[in-house]
């Protein structure tokens, strides 16, 4: 059989696909071991804390193996597939198993994996927990990056007795783990470790902080007391409640709303507007041949009239700088559209939205709303929002008290519309009302400017020739 060299196989690394993110969890592998790819095939998609992303590989070859299977959470910088490419291509076409069986074992290899240990073979896997293995064979190989991103549920309880770091072996811990640990001033040498193949996990770091160290010998008259019996793991009726772990864009949205909330000082105002007329224009817009393929409906018209609301009232499309304790006003418009995904919230943003024409709004509100709904939206496009729109009303909601994006000013919160009794030219009638919600950071907007923007946005949907007039 055919052997290859290491030069003939090359390691595809997780990129940074999230603007400085750490980490990112493989969904899907498209391909497998001895198939062939080429320059730009799109291997596997990956979800980052912002979205979810397809990776293409950047050279022609075979793929030799992967490195991690589905689901698991891989920091940036580690390889994730192996590539046979060259003269290699055509050995690592032959069957895996025979590779595995076959292939020689050169001495001293220097590892080609960010954060691995020197590997007496490249196909080598490290024993389950529990099974016997040389020491040579405890490094920390895939089994670092295999299991723990340091934020899942705590693991239940643990098989019987699992065994302790053996002396003179680096323990086995993620990076985060580590900081954690030397945080609060633990040795790990001394922590045992639960996780699959004896890795450090952040339960076993807290449970080392309670377990008391080895009392000094005590004197005769004063006997040391025994240790406290550890509490058992905490359990729940699987059969009554489920548990999912939250990572990916859910962790994320619920740290960045977590922060928003208690960063910036929100106030809400509301108001309920007649937008009968609103609702008509869409209507003759939906006829109208310049409008023929794109998306045309009551957000198209909301987002023009808050963006002609940001125009007559330009300090709300600001930013606060909390280090230079100065308020950034931004001279374009990054419209952002809430949208519920799959896999969470998102919040991609039509960048420059305050230079775009009627017709160039829809077809970007459009693409925006079919990539977010396909789970492709790229993360660029969930940068640099300056104001948001959210419409609950697609639920049925009246309205809401929305919560800003960090680092934005203002969302606008748009309730169902109905037909309602209203006072229309002295009667009451029949009429397509809606109640709109502005929630602005008041560090940036007082109660003044807020009301105007607000009371502009309602005034163009009430009387929507005020696109032509006010723009």
């Amino acid at each position: 059989m055919t052997t290859m060299t290491d030069s003939s196989v090359r390691e595809f690394k997780m990129p940074d696909v999230g603007e400085g993110l750490t980490e990112a969890e493989i969904l899907k592998w498209y391909v497998q071991p001895g198939d062939t790819v080429t320059d730009g095939q799109v291997v596997c998609e990956v979800e980052t804390a912002k979205a979810a992303v397809e990776l293409p590989i950047p050279y022609d070859g075979v793929v030799r193996e992967l490195h991690f299977p589905e689901g698991t959470t891989v920091d940036v910088g580690t390889s994730i597939i192996a590539v046979a490419v060259g003269d290699g291509a055509a050995a690592a076409a032959e069957p895996v198993q025979e590779a595995v069986a076959e292939e020689p074992k050169p001495e001293g290899r220097q590892p080609v994996l960010v954060g691995y240990g020197v590997s007496t073979s490249s196909t080598k896997r490290r024993p389950r927990k529990g099974a016997e293995a040389p020491a040579a064979a405890q490094t920390p190989a895939a089994a670092i990056q295999a299991e723990l991103n340091g934020h899942g549920p705590a693991a239940p309880a643990a098989p019987a007795a699992p065994a302790a770091p053996v002396a003179g072996d680096r323990p086995l811990a993620k990076p985060p783990v580590r900081k954690l640990a030397k945080d609060l001033g633990v040795d790990l040498a001394t922590v045992v470790p639960s996780g699959p193949d004896g890795i450090i996990t952040r339960e076993d770091v807290h449970a080392a902080v309670s377990v008391p160290e080895p009392a000094q010998a005590a004197p005769r008259s004063e006997p040391a007391a025994p240790a406290p019996s550890p509490s058992a793991p905490a359990s729940y009726d699987t059969t009554r409640e489920t548990r999912v772990p939250v990572k990916g864009v859910r962790k994320a949205t619920a740290a960045a709303m977590v922060g928003s909330a208690f960063t910036a000082p929100h106030v809400t105002e509301f108001v309920t507007v007649d937008v009968t007329r609103t609702m008509k224009l869409v209507e003759e817009l939906k006829q109208d041949k310049e409008y023929t393929g794109l998306r045309v409906n009551p957000l198209l018209l909301i987002a023009k009239a808050l963006l002609v609301a940001i125009k007559r009232n330009p300090d709300i499309n600001a930013s606060w700088d909390e280090a230079a304790q100065e308020i950034v006003v931004k001279h374009y418009v990054n419209l952002g559209i809430a949208a519920a995904t799959p896999r969470g919230l998102i919040v991609p943003n039509i960048k420059d939205a305050h230079a775009q024409t009627l017709p160039q709004l829809a077809g970007s509100l459009g693409e925006l709303v079919s990539t977010a709904r396909e789970g492709k939206t790229s993360p660029a496009a969930m940068q640099g929002g300056t104001v948001t729109i959210t419409n609950v009303g697609v639920f049925g909601v009246d309205t809401g008290t929305p919560i800003l994006n960090p680092g934005e000013s203002a969302i606008l919160a748009v309730g169902a519309i109905k037909l309602q009794p209203w006072v229309h030219k002295g009667k009451v009638k029949p009429r397509q009302v809606t109640t709109l919600a502005l929630s602005f950071d008041h560090r940036l907007v007082d109660g003044e400017l807020g009301s105007k923007v607000l009371a502009d946005v309602a005034a163009v949907l009430e009387q929507p020739k005020r696109l032509i007039s006010w723009a």
